[in-house]
């Protein structure tokens, strides 16, 4: 969309406050799907769930791609938006909970490193696409999405179910067969059948009832998990992440790039940064542990936030735009991105999927999630209207003091969860002295 919208606008003539309401409406209309796909997925299973979400996103893609007028265009971007609420639930939570514990940090961020993958693969289509007729090229750039759509519902159908709803639906010898599969040997599969059993306790034919209940009368334990929960998808949008992807082209149009090739040839730059370092982050994740990597990715944003302040503001006051402010602008966005997606950006899905009891797994990371997806929609309906206002500079400095708060948050209220079992997890929150332990 980040660059397809530059063409949009001037195709269909619309203003930017419609640009903004385009692109903000599939991070808001996610959220119908993120509250649907805890009890979809607790109903149908977590397999058929995907494939769900992957026929939103092919619908959404075709209409986008076919539509005649501005109303069609956000019919196709509110159907591919509840898709996407339905996806940033069901793939850290299936990936969680068929992962062994020592690799399910790596393995519950692939989700993160693919859309990253997806977000660059969009940037160098774009680039592609650009040089084509401006009502040819923008429904290339949407419509294209149908293609991996496709390939998910079929890929989806050749993998397990997630043992542990089998477990919860009863389906005892069917999970012990996942578990082998997906185990180191025979011993290991014993041990997690017997953890995950006494985690579901007496649930069977399990449809996600009474979950909602539990969740807004939480117990103090589960207090503490939806805080770091919430919290974590909280901040990660409002970070500004999503904005600075959607919105690069016109931050460097302002910093004085104008060619419309060279915007998205810059945002092909930042889409490598960003998914180097998704990899980076996932390969040591479960090494280095949760919380290092996610202080260590929230402090360089700030320190990078804040440069672009800095290289923004000087830009915004001067006729001339000399290469060196430009330079820091383009790094700085660099840094902004690739820390994102050292802490935040893999992180809160696997934390996320990890934190919640089996019972409350899928819906608890619904909840979550929703609160994800609102954020994700009000700031990037709002940060073109903001910048207009304080400018891009008085934006970034606003980013930057939400990371250091989100600094102060996480050191205080999330704990470590790297290595241990999800039955093991939430140990942690219920024995305060563990916890303090952990820390």
């Amino acid at each position: 969309m980040s660059g397809a919208v530059l063409f949009i606008k001037d195709n269909m003539n619309i203003s930017s406050s419609q640009v903004e309401i385009l692109v903000g409406s599939l991070n808001v209309c996610s959220l119908i799907g993120a509250l649907a796909s805890g009890k979809t997925s607790d109903m149908i299973g977590r397999r058929y769930t995907i494939i769900l979400s992957a026929t939103t996103f092919l619908i959404g893609s075709l209409l986008m791609g076919f539509a005649p007028s501005y109303p069609f265009l956000m019919a196709g971007r509110v159907v591919a938006g509840i898709g996407v609420g339905y996806s940033l639930m069901i793939a850290p939570v299936y990936t969680a909970e068929v992962s062994p514990a020592m690799t399910r940090g790596l393995l519950t961020s692939l989700p993160e490193i693919f859309i990253t993958v997806g977000i660059l693969l969009g940037y160098i289509f774009n680039y592609a696409l650009a040089g084509l007729p401006h009502h040819i090229n923008w429904r290339l750039m949407l419509g294209l999405a149908a293609l991996p759509a496709i390939a998910i519902a079929y890929g989806v159908l050749q993998m397990p179910e997630s043992p542990r709803w089998l477990i919860m639906k009863g389906n005892i010898e069917e999970a012990k067969r996942v578990l082998r599969k997906t185990s180191d040997n025979d011993d290991e599969a014993d041990l997690r059948l017997e953890e995950i059993i006494k985690a579901a306790g007496s649930t069977t034919n399990w449809k996600g009832q009474g979950v909602w209940k539990e969740l807004l009368r939480p117990t103090k334990p589960l207090r503490r998990i939806l805080l770091a929960a919430i919290g974590i998808n909280f901040f990660m949008q409002a970070s500004g992440n999503d904005a600075v992807v959607y919105y690069t082209p016109s931050v460097f149009n302002a910093a004085g790039i104008h060619n419309r090739k060279g915007l998205i040839a810059v945002t092909i730059i930042m889409g490598i940064a960003k998914t180097f370092f998704c990899i980076v982050s996932a390969l040591f994740l479960d090494n280095f542990g949760r919380r290092p990597m996610l202080l260590l990715g929230t402090i360089g944003m700030a320190v990078s936030l804040a440069g672009l302040g800095l290289g923004s503001m000087y830009l915004h006051n001067v006729d001339y735009k000399p290469p060196w402010a430009i330079a820091l602008c383009v790094v700085a966005v660099c840094a902004d991105v690739s820390f994102f997606s050292i802490g935040l950006g893999p992180i809160t899905w696997v934390y996320s999927s990890e934190i919640f009891p089996i019972r409350l797994r899928a819906q608890g990371t619904s909840l979550a999630v929703s609160v994800n997806r609102l954020v994700s929609g009000a700031v990037a309906m709002t940060f073109l209207t903001i910048s207009n206002k304080i400018t891009f500079a008085g934006t970034f400095f606003l980013l930057c003091g939400v990371m250091v708060v989100a600094t102060i948050f996480f050191y205080f209220f999330l704990p470590e969860t790297k290595g241990k079992s999800l039955e093991e997890i939430m140990a942690i929150f219920e024995d305060k002295k563990e916890e303090t332990i952990e820390r």
